[in-house]
């Protein structure tokens, strides 16, 4: 695990690149603070960066990593699983390795496969190779987006990192924000590849970019080399559940064990849902022996679930450390150093919760976790899938579920579950309904449009971000699946990457040097879990059936019954002391020269929101108008904390 960056001028180096070269590493610290190598090569106008993060041959795995026999160099960021295996075969082909470490397959597989090398590489990562004979650089980034992977193409050249912050250090790489970017940051749902900057892009998960020097400038080639394939309605494995069952048990045991594979101890994240709970249960029955386990805990118990983790913790014979984290703890420095190292906003202090939590993991010597992300995506975990299932799939429509599994999630009412229903014409042609999982963003997004000032209006112009995002999705890989399989795709390719891998996971894990491993997104495990069908996915209303069935034997019954509860942070709203908290953040971020300043907002309709919500006392309107604020303070904070 580490941090990769770059630049490549078409008008060779300047004195200064090598000192420039220093400060973008500067910004990757938490990525990589054991080590870290640059690539200087003057007559290409190429410096390539790697900060390192030592977890697999500790003192055998520095780069750059070169292949001077055929001219190619490589930075990675990430694991390649599997890696033993594949050396094994690239030695019989008569391939020779200079490194122990698991990045160089990556090098010896594009020698021997070309673009279709990565279609053999599994796991989490972010790279770049630069192929000196051809004048090109390729940069691939997994196929969910576990790992982050930026690019800037301008005319005094290419620049790409692993995080916007080690790009920005160079003065040649633009700083000009871009007022969609930011509309969709204040209603939650970014368009894929879309950043807070105009001019820097995201490389899009499943995806790779040839980059090829074409006279003074470059040309840019988009590649796709996966995408989240659902099978056609109807087309789904034909198996028992029985074999069902025993086909996701063999996947996750197989994915888990990689994962456990390192040069140092490997730990798992534990929270109260069956995803971590069952990841805990089948790592400490491979490894036989304790696992440690770390918990979250907030001092509000409608959304604290440490007890059913402990409960999973002495199941599994687990080590298990409980970071209790109080209402203070989630805003002030904590707050903005989230929005910093997550280079976005986010709706919920969830983040800011797991910030401190990847804090306390290296604080007490692990560098290593297994974390339980990916699991609802894939197996229908969300009470917003369920809700379409139960509107659009004649199979569920009779029953009484939905108004049940809504009344048992009413918490959540204003933040992930929208509390009346909307729909949009773009989600009616693409999908031909309106995802239950965008309507609270659509909300949202009608109540931030008053607060905008005319002229960040005027910049917006007719742009619509519903539109946007929906015309994103890849309608080929919609049409004629089943209500299920649509949701978890356009799940997939939207939240998935944009928010739960993100200030959910490795920006909030890195931004303290931890690598956090989803076992459940090995992308094995995946295509096995798009080809089962929709009703063994999720059996009677019970979702994750699957799952619970296969990691039976390792779960509590409570937890082996218990329905998907978000995992969340307790909004502002609910306690008088977060409240005093964010009202302090709204002090200095949302002041009159601050909103002057940035011109998103009218001062004087934000002031009147404000106030108003001060006052009230509807939890699912308050709610959202945590969210709001929550966004807001990001959006003025960003700008000056990247």
């Amino acid at each position: 695990m580490c941090g990769i960056a770059g630049l490549w001028s078409p008008r060779g180096y300047s004195d200064n690149t090598p000192k420039l070269a220093e400060k973008m590493a500067d910004r990757l610290y938490h990525r990589g603070p054991d080590g870290r190598g640059f690539h200087f090569d003057p007559d290409h106008g190429l410096a390539m960066i790697h900060t390192r993060l030592s977890i697999i041959g500790l003192n055998a795995g520095d780069q750059p990593i070169f292949d001077k026999d055929a001219g190619l160099v490589l930075t990675a960021n990430g694991e390649f699983y599997d890696y033993k295996r594949l050396r094994g075969l690239l030695r019989t082909d008569g391939f020779e390795f200079t490194t122990k470490s698991d990045s160089e397959i990556a090098l010896k597989l594009y020698r021997k496969h070309g673009f279709d090398f990565v279609e053999q590489l599994r796991g989490e990562f972010a790279f770049a190779i630069f192929d000196e004979k051809k004048e090109q650089l390729i940069l691939v980034r997994d196929r969910f987006g576990i790992r982050p992977l930026f690019w800037h193409n301008g005319p005094n050249g290419f620049f790409w990192g692993s995080e916007m912050k080690a790009m920005l250090a160079h003065p040649d790489v633009p700083r000009e924000v871009c007022p969609k970017a930011q509309l969709h940051q204040m209603m939650q749902v970014m368009v894929p590849g879309m950043t807070l900057y105009k001019d820097i892009q995201a490389v899009l998960p499943g995806h790779m970019l040839i980059v090829t020097r074409k006279g003074d400038g470059f040309e840019v080639e988009q590649k796709r080399y996966w995408d989240a394939e659902f099978p056609l309605d109807g087309h789904h494995d034909v198996r028992s559940d029985d074999e069902h069952i025993e086909a996701v048990r063999e996947k996750l045991v197989e994915s888990i064990t990689f994962r456990l594979e390192a040069d140092v101890p490997v730990a798992c994240y534990l929270s109260g849902g069956i995803d971590s709970c069952s990841i805990l249960g089948m790592a400490a029955a491979i490894q036989q022996s304790p696992v440690k386990a770390f918990t979250i805990s907030f001092d509000d118990d409608r959304y604290d679930e440490a007890h059913i983790a402990t409960e999973m913790a002495e199941k599994a014979g687990a080590d298990q450390d409980i970071l209790r984290v109080k209402a203070e703890d989630l805003y002030g420095k904590n707050f903005e150093d989230a929005v910093m190292f997550s280079e976005r906003t986010f709706y919920n202090t969830l983040g800011v919760a797991k910030m401190l939590m990847s804090k306390h993991v290296r604080d007490v010597g692990y560098k290593v976790v297994i974390t339980g992300e990916g699991s609802d995506e894939l197996f229908g975990g969300y009470a917003q899938f369920k809700a379409d299932l139960f509107l659009h799939d004649p199979d569920y429509a009779a029953t009484p579920a939905a108004e049940e599994m809504r009344k048992r999630n009413a918490i959540f009412s204003g933040s992930v579950l929208a509390e009346e229903t909307i729909s949009h014409p773009a989600f009616e042609e693409v999908m031909g309904f309106t995802p239950s999982w965008i309507q609270p963003w659509m909300l949202t997004l009608e109540r931030v449009k008053p607060l905008l000032s005319d002229e960040f209006k005027a910049r917006l112009g007719d742009y619509d971000p519903i539109a946007a995002i929906a015309y994103s999705l890849d309608k080929s890989m919609l049409d004629g699946r089943h209500v299920l399989d649509k949701v978890q795709y356009s799940w997939i390719k939207t939240m998935l990457e944009g928010q739960i891998l993100n200030w959910g996971g490795d920006r909030v894990d890195m931004a303290n040097s931890l690598e956090s491993r989803p076992a459940f997104l090995d992308h094995h495990v995946a295509e096995l879990a798009m080809r089962i069908p929709p009703h063994v996915r999720v059996r009677d209303g019970v979702e994750k059936w699957v799952v619970r069935e296969a990691m039976k034997h390792v779960l509590p019954e409570v937890l082996y019954k218990r329905e998907k509860f978000a995992f969340m942070a307790p909004p502002a709203h609910t306690d008088v002391k977060k409240a005093a908290e964010i009202d302090k953040l709204i002090e200095k971020w949302l002041s009159s020269e601050k909103i002057a300043s940035h011109g998103i907002f009218d001062e004087a309709k934000m002031r009147a929101s404000i106030e108003e919500y001060r006052k009230s006392d509807d939890h699912a309107q308050n709610t959202r108008k945590d969210i709001i604020l929550n966004h807001a303070i990001a959006l003025h904070a960003m700008e000056e904390l990247i």
